[in-house]
């Protein structure tokens, strides 16, 4: 079953005292004790933030790794991908995350470990990049990019976090610079099971999702229904 758990923020990065969303994301295996494997790459491979990483996912029932591309645990990066459970990308420069992932193959690792069950999750450039399009600021100024296109549409995390996001989001759309899609609030989650949006789970009582969309030249939103995780 494929499955993407894309976070418009929150998880252990944003609200270390608050794990909702990555307990649900680790109920969603069946693995027993779920191996999940963080890919820092958006982050330059960060050591903050592995390490951050490392301390919330170890109070868990699950068996943590990191994939650094930098420092590749192995030549083999198909095998070690596939052998984990779950896929959880890391934020910060989605142009760099997809540049660097082509390079070395990763995407087509990804497509293939989404296509074998293993679930995928990110948060922020980890989440736009399996959409076909997100809107980004890792060249300058809010704009659209394309990405992997493992689900139709586009992605706009940070939608109620970043001052600039839902208005840029909107002018993309309106002008056709972008195709309609969907939005996450910090602490608002999108669970896709096989192509499909299946839930919204939040970790606020007051994060959101949307679907966004122009017609007629007028943008609409669309409130998408939730479960408050709290």
């Amino acid at each position: 079953m494929k499955q993407i758990f894309a976070m418009g923020g929150g998880g252990f990065s944003m609200e270390p005292e608050n794990l909702a969303l990555d307990k649900y994301l680790l109920a969603q295996s069946e693995a027993k004790v779920p191996k999940v494997c963080f890919i820092p790459t958006a982050s330059g491979d960060s050591e903050g933030y592995i390490k951050r990483f490392y301390a919330a996912f170890e109070t868990l029932d699950c068996t943590p790794s990191h994939l650094s591309l930098f420092k590749p645990p192995t030549q083999n990066l198909e095998d070690f991908v596939l052998d984990r459970d779950i896929i959880y990308a890391g934020g910060g420069n989605t142009k760099n995350l997809l540049v660097l992932w082509r390079e070395w193959g990763l995407d087509k690792v990804m497509k293939k470990a989404w296509e074998n069950g293993v679930i995928l999750a990110g948060i922020s450039a980890g989440s736009i990049c399996w959409f076909e399009e997100g809107v980004t600021d890792s060249f300058g100024p809010l704009r659209g990019l394309s990405a992997l296109g493992f689900l139709k549409g586009s992605n706009c995390p940070h939608y109620d976090g970043e001052s600039e996001r839902r208005p840029s989001y909107h002018s993309l759309i309106k002008s056709g610079l972008l195709q309609e899609g969907f939005a996450a609030d910090d602490g608002a989650a999108l669970h896709f099971v096989g192509d499909e949006l299946s839930i919204v789970v939040t970790s606020r009582p007051n994060a959101r999702a949307y679907y966004v969309r122009s017609i007629n030249g007028q943008v609409e939103e669309e409130k998408l229904e939730h479960i408050y995780l709290g």
